[in-house]
């Protein structure tokens, strides 16, 4: 079976998704490029763990242990932990310890592991705990809203925030979605007219980078196992927010 995953959209200003999988005889699938931290939580053979990840700024090849259940959050942009800087997180990730059956540490506390229904509420709590913060510049420019920070500063605090430039966060998210749009059975053609790349090359090289498959293969489902999370119904919505952040890209 590979790798089986699903995940879905929240209505949380502080949770990008929520997602689970199930990993079977595989040994390592394609990460797929983003620009926000995610707290990952596992089984196998009867061993639970957790780790905080950080941003990828690229795509590239991830190992999967075989057997394991996941339970994924992944954060807004521009979220972060008060005890790991995100620029230091990027490109990799920390596993936690003291991690038990029902319960993990995270900033001096133990918290109760969740399920995808808990997601949410895990995530409020780590907020009013003071361990996650989001920066209000950043949640400002990704929510269209501007701000009166100059051009020098909002760059100054996405790097704070994500450990990426705000160009390599609107070029990442936009990869992600054509990569979506891609894998849902749009026409190539489509998806650059969609999200504003200038032709199919400028396309290409996107997906190149970011992704790691070509239009061709992600519409064909080719390539090996993939963490995109094609079965969520909000496409259309980040593709939204994609195209109000960053207008249209440079090539």
């Amino acid at each position: 079976m590979g790798l089986q995953l699903w995940s879905r959209a929240s209505d949380s200003p502080w949770v990008d998704s929520v997602w689970t999988s199930r990993s079977d005889d595989i040994a390592t699938m394609t990460s797929v490029a983003t620009e926000t931290c995610g707290l990952v939580f596992w089984r196998q053979d009867g061993v639970v763990a957790a780790a905080v990840t950080g941003p990828e700024s690229r795509t590239g090849a991830a190992p999967v242990p075989a057997g394991a259940d996941f339970v994924g959050i992944q954060l807004a942009v521009g979220t972060s932990l008060r005890m790991l800087p995100t620029p230091a997180l990027l490109d990799s990730g920390v596993r936690l310890p003291d991690t038990a059956a029902r319960s993990f540490r995270l900033d001096g506390a133990r918290y109760e592991t969740p399920g995808a229904d808990d997601a949410e509420a895990l995530v409020a709590r780590l907020v009013r705990d003071g361990v996650l913060g989001r920066d209000p510049v950043v949640a400002s420019v990704l929510d269209g809203r501007g701000g009166p920070a100059t051009t020098r500063t909002v760059e100054r605090r996405f790097r704070a925030a994500t450990g990426l430039t705000r160009g390599a966060v609107e070029q990442i998210r936009r990869a992600r979605v054509a990569a979506e749009l891609l894998a849902a059975g749009r026409p190539a053609a489509s998806v650059v007219e969609m999200c504003g790349y200038y032709d199919e090359p400028h396309l290409a090289r996107a997906l190149r980078r970011y992704v790691g498959r070509t239009a061709g293969q992600l519409r064909a489902g080719a390539g090996g196992a993939i963490a995109l999370q094609t079965s969520a119904d909000d496409v259309v919505d980040r593709l939204d927010d994609a195209v109000a952040v960053g207008g249209r890209l440079a090539q």
